[in-house]
């Protein structure tokens, strides 16, 4: 909630001042692109579910005009301007975008007979909503394909609000997607799903309340819609640089681009149309190299070398590059600008992290010191409204040198809140540091007021004047914040300690994510949920028989773990469930007894109790577990 809000401290106002004054506000071609192709609105811009849930609210940002307030960063209010335009475009003849519907954007390809989906959002609401915008203006084209770009949800969330599974499974509709799809978009989901979703709620900010002392944002879209997510698995597989497929006679060239944005991710070219659709791997801002939420750290070297690979196979050629976020880029020089400011800054950042590591600088330390050239700091897609050269650095350096920063006092510290207590009293007592901080937070030093009087709310959580001071330094770290998930992180922050858990808006291991679980997947999915000291004395066997693929694993729960295998095995197993390959992911939620499984669709044979006692030492996950308090 706004009500509880400041308005901004001097310093931070005079910050913005300065940003105002240091980056080139005069060059408005982003604007101009932005605008370009507009062919409708969508008025209102508001997607409700079938209860009348509101999912996506595009108009609750209607406030993003004119001047930035002293309460937003300028140039992230100059982004969010232009992100959160919103209706149907004309990219070039025959291909265009719905944006502002979603986190991200969805594309329609015109073919002979249809139209092809370019990433459905992230809920069936919103991407049925976009697909509807654009056949009120182009005519009513049923689909006839859907391309992935990458793994990400808000790339194939809502793909059922476009296509039914019976479409897809008749041949009619194919799914493209980059190899190890399937994989990667399920398993990042979760495996560390209710971890990554509870973050993500800090991340983008949907619980926050719209306005100048709000969310205004998340720099590469403005949030996430918190609709239905589904998933079809693809159909046709793309394996290779230069595969080539015709769907609906347009033809498409592809370009494999695995372990950049995502595990998972390809760009391509349509060359009857002179377009490059770069998919997330250039964008108008510096990408997260580390999300916030969490993920495995990406890889900026092999990042640049991939766009550099763009260049050399597609520069030139391509009229226009348009991707899954923000608007496009026209003209064929200014493509190649665009890729080549963008390999740049994912290339310089990396090989000046790694010279300042070889020199013994630590990762914050390097996040201080890099300097980006004047060219890369001016040019407005290379900030950092995603990811910051800051967080992107430490990811960096993590992806090379692990957690440890080699000095031994950091090899085996206390854990946060054993840390917070000793700091507190060594400092005088969670009053005496409150009072210290105040004269830190009056001199500007947020920073440092957000390390103390942190440790005091972890020490004493209920500490009324520790949690009101730190609510107020987050929220003016907020307030000066370029990055869209640094604000929205900090007013995440500054929103819970005043008004308790806003729990997880956007959960996306959804029912339909898990459904395409393969069994071994499942399987570890269930691994990572032992509790494993509860477990310690447990020993059990299950044999899982799966009629429809003749397959057959044997799982065992044993010092604390489940493991399993499918070779063959002496000897029977305590219990053994009969079913589908299709139906088995019934269990991932937990297994359940005899008559629970048996009504999924799962015949148990056996000791049943088994089932029990594998189940009381499963321990699900906490989607609403503490951030800003211990």
């Amino acid at each position: 909630m706004t009500e509880n809000a400041n308005p901004a401290a001097p310093f931070i106002a005079e910050q913005q001042r300065q940003v105002e004054a240091t980056l080139p506000f005069s060059d408005t071609q982003d604007v101009d692109d932005s605008e370009r192709g507009l062919i409708a609105r969508m008025d209102p811009c508001v997607v409700t579910a079938d209860d009348g849930r509101v999912v996506w609210d595009n108009d609750s940002y209607s406030f993003i005009e004119g001047d930035a307030p002293d309460t937003v960063n300028p140039s992230l209010w100059r982004q969010s301007s232009l992100v959160s335009m919103q209706g149907l475009y004309e990219v070039v003849e025959g291909i265009y975008q719905v944006r502002g519907l979603d986190l991200s954007n969805i594309s329609f390809i015109e073919g002979e007979s249809g139209v092809i989906v370019i990433d459905p959002l992230i809920s069936t609401e919103t991407a049925a909503a976009a697909l509807a915008l654009y056949r009120e203006h182009r005519g009513d084209r049923p689909v006839t394909g859907v391309i992935y770009t990458h793994s990400h949800v808000d790339h194939f969330g809502g793909v059922r609000g476009v296509v039914s599974q019976e479409d897809v499974d008749s041949g009619r509709v194919p799914v493209l997607a980059p190899d190890g799809f399937v994989e990667h978009a399920i398993s990042e989901n979760v495996f560390a799903g209710t971890a990554m979703s509870r973050r993500a709620g800090y991340m983008y900010g949907a619980s926050l309340a719209r306005g100048p002392r709000g969310q205004v944002g998340a720099g590469l879209g403005q949030t996430t819609s918190t609709g239905t997510i589904t998933l079809i698995p693809p159909t046709v597989e793309i394996t290779t640089t230069g595969q080539e497929e015709v769907v609906d006679g347009v033809r498409i060239v592809f370009q494999m681009a695995p372990d950049t944005e995502a595990p998972s991710e390809m760009l391509f070219y349509f060359p009857d149309h002179r377009a490059l659709c770069s998919a997330e791997d250039a964008t108008h801002t510096f990408h997260n190299l580390l999300t916030l939420r969490g993920a495995v750290v990406r890889d900026p070297h092999g990042w640049a070398g991939y766009l550099t690979e763009t260049i050399d196979l597609f520069g030139g050629e391509a009229e226009v590059v348009f991707a899954s976020h923000h608007w496009p880029t026209w003209g064929a020089d200014r493509v190649v600008a665009f890729l080549s400011t963008q390999r740049d800054l994912y290339a310089y950042v990396h090989d000046q992290t790694l010279r300042m590591l070889n020199q013994g600088l630590v990762g914050s330390e390097i996040a201080e010191q890099i300097q980006l050239p004047p060219a890369l700091e001016n040019a407005w897609s290379a900030r950092g409204y995603y990811g910051s050269v800051s967080h992107n650095v430490k990811a960096i350096y993590q992806r090379y040198m692990g957690w440890f920063d080699g000095n031994p006092a950091h090899l085996w510290q206390h854990t946060p809140v054993e840390q917070a207590t000793r700091y507190v009293a060594f400092m005088g007592g969670a009053d005496a540091v409150v009072e210290k901080a105040r004269a830190s937070y009056d001199e500007g030093d947020l920073r440092w007021v957000a390390e103390v009087v942190g440790h005091v709310v972890f020490a004493e959580p209920q500490h009324a004047a520790a949690r009101s001071l730190l609510a107020d330094t987050y929220e003016q770290l907020g307030y000066g914040a370029e990055n869209g998930p640094w604000r929205n992180f900090y007013l995440s922050g500054a929103t819970e300690l005043r008004s308790g858990s806003f729990g997880t808006p956007t959960a996306t291991g959804s029912a339909d994510v898990v459904a395409n679980l393969t069994p071994r997947m499942l399987f570890d999915a269930l691994a990572v949920q032992v509790d494993g000291p509860r477990a310690w004395d447990e020993r059990l066997s299950i044999d899982v028989v799966l009629t429809d693929t003749d397959e057959r694993f044997r799982l065992w729960l044993a010092n604390g773990v489940l493991t399993y295998s499918a070779a063959a095995q002496h000897g029977e197993a305590d219990a053994t469930l009969t079913t589908t390959r299709r139906t088995l992911p019934a269990i991932a939620g937990g297994v359940g007894g005899r008559d629970e499984l048996e009504a999924a669709g799962i015949a148990v044979s056996g000791d049943a109790s088994v089932l029990g006692r594998l189940a009381a030492v499963l321990d699900p996950g906490d989607p609403d577990f503490a951030i800003v308090t211990p």
